[in-house]
C-alpha cells in the first residue's frame, strides 16, 4: 500500500456557461504523505476553492484521477463519499461553522455520533481533543460565549476528533489576529507531529504557508511548485 494520504493526477474542472466552456483546474497533479502538509497560495479566482472542495470529495473533477488513503473516491456512491469523509477527511474553514446552539462539547462530538460511536465515548473523546487544543475550561461554553481564536479551535477540534489522515483547510486564519493566527500554526504543528495528520491549507497568509512543509501556488487553474519567497 502507498504511503501517500493524496494523490491526484491531471485533475481538469470544466464548467459549461452559457455558449462557452470555462476550465478552472488545468491538469493538476498533487501528492501528500502521511504527516506532510502543504500551503496552496494564489489570487482570487485562480481555482484555489475549487480544488479544495474536490479534494474533500464535494465536488468531482471532469477528468483525472484522485486517490485519498489509496481509495479511488470517484469510485464511490455518494451515501459512500459521506461515510469516508467522516472517516478520513476532517475540514476547517475560515469561518468555524459551529452550531450556535450547541456547547463546544456537543460541537466536536458530533463527528463522533454521526459515525455511531455511542454518546458518552463520544463526549469523552470530545473534551480530549478540546483539551488537546487548549480548551478543556470551555468544555459547556456555546460559540456566542467564545472569541474567535476560541471558535476556530473548537472547530480545529471537530475536524480532528475522529483522528482523520487528511485536513483540509480552507484560510483557518484569515479572520483572525495575529496572536490567535499563531496559535493556530502552533497547533496545526503540533497535530501534524503528534498525530501523523497531513493537511492542505488554501491561504493568503504567507507567514503560515511558509511553515508548512511545502508550498505551492495555484495560477488561472495551473499548479507550481515551489513558491519562491514563502517557505522559511
Amino acid at each position: 500500500m502507498s504511503n501517500a494520504v493524496l494523490r491526484c493526477e491531471s485533475l481538469i474542472k470544466t464548467y459549461a456557461d452559457a455558449a462557452e466552456e470555462i476550465t478552472v483546474l488545468k491538469g493538476i497533479d498533487l501528492s501528500l504523505e502521511r504527516g506532510e502538509s502543504v500551503a496552496i497560495v494564489g489570487a482570487s479566482g485562480s481555482g484555489k476553492s475549487t480544488l479544495l472542495h474536490i479534494l474533500g470529495t464535494l465536488d468531482v473533477p471532469s477528468s483525472g484521477e484522485l486517490r485519498i488513503c489509496d481509495t479511488d473516491v470517484a469510485a464511490l456512491s455518494r451515501k459512500q463519499q459521506a461515510q469516508f469523509r467522516n472517516k478520513h477527511l476532517g475540514f476547517i474553514y475560515q469561518f468555524h461553522h459551529l452550531l450556535m446552539e450547541f456547547t463546544a462539547l456537543e460541537n466536536v462530538a458530533m463527528p463522533l455520533l454521526i459515525a455511531g460511536v455511542n454518546a458518552k465515548q463520544a463526549q469523552q473523546k470530545a473534551a480530549a481533543m478540546l483539551e488537546r487544543v487548549g480548551l478543556s475550561h470551555r468544555l459547556s461554553h456555546k460559540p456566542a460565549k467564545l472569541s474567535g481564536g476560541e471558535r476556530q479551535r473548537v472547530a480545529i477540534a471537530r475536524a480532528i476528533v475522529n483522528e482523520p489522515a487528511l485536513v483540509l483547510a480552507d484560510e483557518p486564519t484569515g479572520n483572525l489576529d495575529k496572536h490567535n493566527a499563531q496559535r493556530i500554526y502552533e497547533l496545526i504543528a503540533q497535530l501534524q507531529q503528534d498525530l501523523g495528520t497531513s493537511f492542505v491549507v488554501v491561504t493568503h497568509d504567507l507567514e503560515l504557508a511558509g511553515k508548512l512543509s511545502r508550498q505551492v501556488e495555484l495560477d488561472e487553474g495551473v499548479l507550481h511548485e515551489p513558491v519562491v519567497g514563502t517557505a522559511q
